[in-house]
């Protein structure tokens, strides 16, 4: 009888810790580019291009008591071809073409440069995180060269720990906002149409 209930214990015991503890989360954003833009283009040809410069796929954990096994990821190989379609859409929006390659057109290169979400480490519970993302972009046309990065945070506080569903629209949502941003800077259609 006391052997049953000293196991009964520990089951409960064992079950409460693992209440404590988050899985991973491997995330799939939907960035999108929620800006008007100005077309300065006459429909000549861009190559685009959009990569992957970050230095894992890993963008932190959500903390709480057992933070090395609550990643959050996102993998290049989810979020770069919807980045690629986001960043042709809005090369039409310019009045461009977008083209996979076309000889002595201009070039535009946008890179993933950061994805990162931090929460807490002294929190046992999960009450806030901050959300940011960078993108680089970088312009050629001819010889002529234009650089630029743009960056979007977010901070947000949670009644309880966010679940998969709702860190993905977070991350969507920075993702969009700073993409938007290297899309608006109007130097980057000025370049390209010269």
């Amino acid at each position: 009888m006391l052997q049953r209930l000293l196991f009964g214990l520990i089951a409960v015991a064992s079950l409460s810790l693992v209440g404590c503890a988050h899985s991973p989360q491997q995330l799939s954003p939907q960035p999108k580019l929620t800006a008007q833009l100005a077309p300065v283009g006459q429909g000549q040809p861009v190559v685009v291009k959009v990569v992957d410069g970050r230095a894992s796929q890993s963008l932190g954990t959500r903390g709480g008591m057992y933070p090395e096994t609550s990643t959050i990821s996102v993998s290049g190989n989810d979020v770069l071809p919807k980045l690629q379609a986001q960043a042709e859409a809005a090369v039409r929006l310019l009045g461009f073409t977008p083209t996979p390659n076309a000889n002595n057109a201009p070039q535009l290169t946008v890179t993933l440069a950061e994805l990162k979400y931090q929460s807490p480490k002294d929190n046992l519970y999960v009450t806030e995180a901050t959300i940011g993302a960078t993108f680089r972009a970088d312009v050629a046309n001819a010889n002529r060269r234009y650089s630029g990065r743009y960056g979007a945070s977010l901070d947000q506080r949670f009644g309880m720990a966010p679940n998969q569903e709702t860190n993905t629209k977070l991350v969507s949502d920075v993702l969009s906002d700073a993409l938007t941003r290297l899309f608006k800077d109007p130097t980057i259609g000025q370049v390209l149409a010269e």
